[in-house]
């Protein structure tokens, strides 16, 4: 992927982020994220029916890498097992972080895989994903 799809990918995204706004549906599971050093503030919502995720939505004031990031996890998350979530999660997390990572499954994800050169920016991009780990580490916790 080039830089210039990367960069349409994030600000479509951005622009026009998908799965945003949360629903009054208590079946939902939920967490909240925030960073410390900036105003990104995160909401994840959670559908998951045996074992799978069927709906991922956000909310939250956030700068376009975290927006878009979510935008693009809600979308990369659903109808995916838990397992499938958590190894999507792990994967993620490596590229953002410049260590080994298998570019398969990540899809429109890829997009993120320079943010490791600007440190400040890795917190924006894992926000969401950390929020979604918050709520399969409680599934885990019920199971």
């Amino acid at each position: 992927m080039d830089s210039i799809e990367k960069r349409n990918i994030m600000m479509e995204n951005y622009r026009n982020p998908k799965n945003k706004g949360l629903i009054n549906d208590n079946s939902y599971l939920q967490a909240d994220m925030n960073n410390s050093s900036c105003i990104d503030e995160v909401k994840v919502m959670m559908k998951v029916e045996n074992n799978i995720v069927k709906d991922v939505k956000f909310t939250g004031e956030a700068c376009a890498i975290c927006t878009s990031s979510a935008s693009v996890m809600t979308e990369l998350l659903k109808d995916k097992s838990i397992m499938e979530v958590k190894s999507l999660m792990e994967n993620f997390t490596k590229m953002i972080k410049h260590e080994d990572y298998d570019e398969r499954d990540l899809d429109k994800a890829l997009a993120f895989d320079e943010i490791y050169k600007q440190p400040n920016r890795i917190v924006c991009a894992l926000l969401p994903w950390q929020a979604t780990e918050k709520i399969i580490k409680t599934l885990d916790k019920d199971a």
